[in-house]
């Protein structure tokens, strides 16, 4: 089936163009209502947005076949996150694509307030000459505090240090090493906010970083410091901004996001030092063809082979790994399949090890699949995106575990489900690096092709077993496709995992309990 792409906000043409080269089907039908969006969006794969487009859950109940949504852009404000999850749709953004002209903004903005530029304009448009009105600050040898470091901090950063400012930065995700690699000194919030002459914004709202320029981390700024913030609407205290503004402990504010957009109207508005403009870190030419590319490269990777770029939701899985790992994440899902199905609501914590080849690859994929396939036996419409939350959800303690010797196998994924009564491991290998085989289930050797309907049997081992089973299937109708045995010892517990063609139901299943030796019978569907 062809993926079909709603692009639903203005974005550059090159997009659909890319979308259409790839062989996928895409609509451009922008300024739609909430609701005439939410009667269409059923028929769509994907769905490519800016900032207009708001994807909430409301919206998401309605896309009954979406896959992916795409922001051309950074900021998912716009995005329900916890609902696509749940749902099993992943979000991507794309962070790269207009970093650096978000980070000249806000060195623009730097300028502007350092020299006074717009009121500059603005009176001497008016016909007045007033030279001695406006006086600046050099922007060389003063400090600039960062509010965060990240991609667009960073080249923030590296402009500062062209125009000889100090740059010191407040960021918990900033290491040592990282600092030094930028060439500025990492220091706690209080310390920035006492020492920096200008304070530049460049974090995600969370729940951390909400309102982190307070009104009590604003009385204690530098007396004079100018603000720019060209990140997030919400990360300043705007009432105190003005406050602050007013007394002269701030010199001057640039802002180019607000916490209500659009911003008709704002106590700041007039204020003696303060600069707005309309959210427009990301409006530069060059910004925002990157952006429509890069969003249409990543949806195309993911709808048609699989690769996961820049997800908000999941981890990334490359367009050149998606090949590589496919066999692998197919064997890892019937592994949870497997263990979910026989072992139901008694799995405590699961434990993936790779080894041989495996070790080799991106292991989060495998884990993913792992948990769609566990978590598949308490949700219908679970898959690698939600797998995880789910897990989280029912308490389930989940690890990874890489070895970097072969064993037996070239190649070995092995599931360890923790139980009340004890663990429980399957094993599986590939065979020719692309066939899923089982090749242990509790501690029995077996070769198996996990496909299908089929049956897991634990019984002891007798003579003439076999025999009683394929009858009793014969009498209820059911054909077996394939036969694959293992057993711990010579007359002790056996194992049995029967292919068949059809669905055994609840009574063939009781009739096979009954039979002579058997100790447990899970009907299985993969």
């Amino acid at each position: 089936m062809t993926p079909r792409v709603l692009i639903s906000d203005k974005m550059d043409p090159r997009a659909a163009a890319i979308f259409r080269e790839r062989g996928i089907e895409v609509d451009e039908i922008t300024g739609k209502t909430p609701d005439e969006l939410a009667a269409i969006i059923g028929d769509y794969h994907g769905l490519a947005i800016r900032s207009s487009t708001k994807a909430t859950a409301r919206l998401l109940d309605h896309a009954t076949n979406l896959k992916v949504i795409g922001r051309a852009g950074i900021g998912v404000d716009n995005v329900d996150i916890p609902a696509a999850t749940a749902r099993g749709i992943v979000v991507m953004n794309t962070p790269f694509g207009n970093s650096i002209t978000t980070a000249e903004h806000a060195i623009a903005l730097m300028f502007a307030l350092a020299r006074q530029l717009p009121e500059a304009d603005a009176s001497t448009q008016a016909g007045k000459w007033e030279k001695n009105r406006f006086m600046g600050v050099e922007l060389t040898a003063k400090t600039l505090g960062l509010i965060g470091a990240g991609n667009i901090g960073s080249i923030v950063a590296s402009r500062a240090l062209g125009l000889k400012m100090k740059v010191v930065a407040f960021d918990p995700f900033l290491s040592p090493e990282r600092a030094l690699e930028l060439g500025i000194e990492k220091v706690e919030l209080d310390e920035l906010l006492k020492r920096a002459d200008f304070i530049t914004l460049h974090t995600p709202l969370t729940d951390q970083t909400r309102g982190i320029l307070s009104r009590e981390a604003l009385a204690r700024t530098k007396k004079g410091v100018r603000i720019i913030n060209c990140a997030r609407g919400g990360l300043i205290d705007e009432a105190a901004l003005k406050d602050a503004l007013d007394s002269g402990q701030v010199a001057g504010a640039a802002l180019d996001v607000f916490e209500t957009e659009p911003a008709t109207a704002s106590p700041l508005f007039g204020t003696p030092g303060f600069i707005s403009t309309p959210h427009l870190g990301a409006s530069t030419t060059e910004a925002q063809v990157n952006v429509a590319i890069q969003v249409a490269e990543q949806m195309s990777d993911f709808l048609l082979l699989g690769g996961v770029t820049n997800a908000i939701n999941m981890p990334s899985l490359s367009a050149e790994e998606a090949p590589r790992l496919k066999p692998y994440m197919a064997l890892a899902e019937k592994l949870g399949k497997l263990l979910g199905q026989v072992l139901g609501d008694q799995v405590r914590g699961v434990s993936i090890e790779v080894e041989g080849a495996a070790a080799a690859l991106n292991q989060k994929p495998i884990t993913g699949a792992v948990l769609a396939g566990l978590m598949g036996t308490y949700s219908q419409t679970v898959n690698m995106v939600n797998a995880p939350i789910l897990a989280k959800e029912r308490g389930l303690d989940v690890k990874e575990v890489r070895h970097e010797r072969e064993g037996d196998y070239h190649t070995l994924v092995r599931v360890t489900a923790s139980t009340p009564t004890g663990d429980r491991c399957v094993a599986g290998t590939l065979f020719g690096n692309s066939a899923p085989r089982l090749v242990d289930i509790f501690g029995v050797a077996v070769e198996a092709d996990l496909a299908g309907h089929m049956l897991y049997i634990v019984n002891n081992d007798a003579p003439g077993f076999i025999g009683s089973l394929g009858t009793a299937l014969g009498e209820a109708g059911i054909n077996i496709a394939t036969f694959n045995l293992g057993r711990r010892a010579a007359g002790g517990e056996a194992v049995a995992l029967v292919a068949v063609d059809d669905p055994v139901t609840p009574e063939v299943v009781a009739r096979l309990c009954a039979l002579e030796g058997v100790r447990e019978v899970v009907p299985l569907s993969f």
